[in-house]
């Protein structure tokens, strides 16, 4: 062995692993078998993969499995990467062998080592504490990785269902303060009936409520696991009384609610539950990704789009315009969204590809559910902090905008007809003539039942406009 590498072996033989890694052998031969993206294990992911082998080594003591001496060993070396030391050892490429095996085994080496180091052994040595007899122990890739997906988007959630009831408050508390404004309404983004601004804003925030509950109803069927089903489900080399204590100390160490699958067969078989989550994410990304739009929209502008509502400026909007600011967080929520959505069409089609009792397409189902779950936390949080926080309501321009809608005049349908108000309404677009003032000049209604009829704060909520008056000519 030089100063630099050391020599390590394993089924296929020897090879140099850097002598500084804590990883070994198997994940040296998957960093030169998968160097694809430059993309590692997400954090969260790790930590998920090191809370099982911390439980299964508790887990082993308990049923006196594995020496008390080994066991605490390994359980301090997964202490230390949980408290985020040794972290720049997970070095796996996402894309990589089906099932997650070169992950597993990242892991296993790193604190088969670490616990050897613990206990006065050298690196690589693999004694006491082996990779796979020891941190492995009554585990299989095919249990640990969906096992670490469920428990890694479940400490995801709390966190998620955070900023999304921040976002959606934000949006009910201007929903209340703007109640007032009164602005036109766009349909085919034409012309419309009023609508308060409060109104739309109140909506959106309710829109996502919904979207949020449909995400953590969905997110609690990832509290089944299935680990103890070892390599098919059925549990060989699984005590039986093990998928229960695994369950017990993966709830103390995480904190999450957990529950022991009722059948692990079926949860090894299908990656539903993690694609079921996925979908609502989705769901929540298209309704996302339309309330940013909106904003970008009603803040068009200042001069040449509709203004109706400020945006607070957050950084210069152009290297070449000078004065120029842009909707720049509601932009980049779209383009987090859109990345969930692509996202969503890898996890469904990757769940779809199992075949018989595995699916090897977990890393990148991993990964992708994962990485939406965080973006998706982030984007909510900036732009409830950066942008609905301090959105403000053009008060003026939305009085001159609704009184210049053509669509005024299906308040009158009632007192005139349809066919009468679609004239006035030709002829208001045609001769750029308020409807209010058409009514007035060709004394469509008696003056004493226009406002009546043209009250704009009545027309924003159910009910006839002028219900009590007369037909006029």
């Amino acid at each position: 062995m030089s100063d630099s590498t050391r020599i390590e072996k394993d089924p296929l033989g020897e090879l140099a692993v850097p002598a500084s890694a804590l990883y070994g052998v198997q994940t040296m031969r998957a960093t030169q078998n998968f160097p694809i993206s430059g993309l590692r294990p997400l954090p969260i992911f790790v930590t998920a993969t090191v809370w099982i082998k911390k439980a299964a080594a508790l887990t082993h003591a308990e049923t006196g499995r594995l020496d008390r001496t080994l066991a605490d060993a390994i359980v301090r070396a997964a202490d230390e990467v949980l408290a985020g030391q040794h972290r720049e050892h997970f070095v796996v490429d996402v894309y990589q062998a089906g099932a997650g095996t070169s992950h597993n085994m990242n892991v296993n080496e790193v604190l088969a080592n670490r616990a050897n180091e613990l206990l006065g052994a050298a690196r690589g040595a693999y004694a006491p504490v082996h990779p796979n007899d020891h941190v492995n122990m009554a585990q299989s890739t095919n249990d640990v990785i969906p096992t670490a997906i469920r428990l890694a988007a479940l400490a995801l959630l709390g966190d998620f269902e955070a900023a999304f009831a921040r976002l959606r408050d934000r949006f009910l508390e201007k929903g209340r303060e703007f109640d007032d404004v009164i602005k036109s309404g766009r349909t085919h983004l034409q012309d419309a009936m009023p609508i308060r601004l409060g109104q739309e804003l109140r909506a959106y925030g309710r829109t996502l409520d919904r979207a949020l509950r449909r995400v953590v109803q969905t997110a609690d069927y990832l509290r089944d696991l299935g680990i103890g089903g070892s390599a098919v489900g059925t549990g060989v080399n699984v005590e039986p009384q093990y998928p229960a204590l695994m369950v017990k100390h993966l709830q103390q160490i995480t904190g999450l609610s957990l529950r022991a699958g009722e059948d692990r067969i079926q949860l090894m078989q299908s990656m539903g539950d993690a694609a079921a989550l996925s979908a609502q994410l989705r769901t929540l990304a298209v309704d996302l990704s339309k309330i940013a739009s909106d904003l970008r929209l009603l803040a068009s502008g200042p001069r040449t789009g509709l203004d109706e509502i400020r945006l607070p400026a957050v950084q210069p909007g152009s290297s070449i315009m000078p004065g120029k600011v842009n909707p720049s967080i509601p932009e980049m929520v779209n383009q987090v969204c859109f990345q969930v959505i692509g996202n969503d069409t890898c996890v469904a089609i990757a769940a779809e590809h199992g075949q018989l009792e595995l699916n090897v397409m977990m890393p990148v189902i991993g990964y992708n559910l994962l990485q939406s779950m965080i973006i998706l936390t982030s984007a909510a949080t900036s732009l409830s902090e950066r942008c609905v926080r301090g959105l403000e309501a053009n008060r003026a321009q939305c009085e001159y905008w609704v009184e210049r809608s053509a669509a005024l005049a299906t308040a009158l349908a009632p007192q005139i007809g349809y066919a009468r108000a679609a004239e006035l309404s030709k002829k208001s677009v045609k001769e750029n003539t308020l409807i209010r003032e058409l009514v007035h000049r060709e004394h469509v209604l008696p003056e004493d039942q226009i406002d009546e009829v043209l009250d704009l704060r009545r027309m924003t909520e159910i009910g006839v406009p002028g219900a009590g008056a007369v037909s006029g000519g």
